[in-house]
């Protein structure tokens, strides 16, 4: 079976509180999207890397791996408006039977083995995703009154999302809509169900400043 590995680079620097687009910031001396392109070259599955890049991004990334002298092979595809149309290209640059894992771009410290497992129980299931049930007590706000949750029925979804090709391409021929927040809800829309594999507390979405700092702290480790 061949396997690909989409990854989904389209971040702004917004909410790090710079200019720089989150996926370039340097983890460890190293950007953190080569990080990140690194842990699914060095899987025993070995995906073909398909990076989904804004246009005017490529060449800053282009610059940047001749500077880091960093040469994993990978396909960069253009990027879309939104995430879905992001994807969407991706999807449509594959086209042999395979299982696919998308990923966030900014998700460095994603582990060989969770990349591993999404993959096989993928192969097993028609789709899997890694997440991570909630140690957190929730609670819900509608129409002004806030509700407790179950937090052992709660879970924090996390990237791999890995799924057959024939799933993507069903899903994503549909048109966009904005209640769809990531690949998973895209394929539920058409009536399949997801399912769930135990994701891992190390692997952290770089979103805020405090973030850096945390995964520069589990890289030490």
């Amino acid at each position: 079976m061949k396997y690909y590995a989409i990854i989904v680079a389209g971040g702004s620097g917004n909410r790090m509180q710079t200019e720089t687009p989150k996926q370039f910031l340097l983890l460890k001396n190293l950007p953190v999207l080569m990080h990140t392109i690194k842990a699914f070259a060095q899987s025993d599955t070995q995906p073909k890397i398909l990076l989904v890049l804004n246009k005017d991004q490529q060449a800053y990334w282009a610059r940047l791996c001749e500077e880091f002298n960093f040469h994993v092979p990978h396909q960069v595809i253009d990027g879309g408006t939104e995430r879905f149309h992001s994807v969407k290209n991706a999807i449509h640059a594959i086209e042999e039977e395979s299982y696919v894992a998308i990923h966030d771009a900014v998700r460095p410290l994603v582990s060989k083995s969770l990349i591993d497992n999404c993959f096989n129980e993928a192969e097993l299931q028609g789709n899997v995703i890694a997440a991570v049930q909630s140690s957190d007590s929730v609670r819900l706000l509608r129409d002004d009154k806030t509700t407790a949750l179950k937090r052992d029925e709660i879970y924090l979804v996390q990237t791999p999302q890995t799924f057959s090709i024939s799933i993507l391409k069903e899903a994503y021929n549909q048109e966009f809509d904005t209640h769809f927040t990531d690949d998973a809800s895209v394929v539920e829309s058409i009536g399949y169900e997801i399912n769930i594999i135990e994701g891992e507390r190390g692997n952290i979405k770089i979103t805020y400043p405090i973030d850096l700092e945390l995964a520069e702290l589990l890289l030490k480790n």
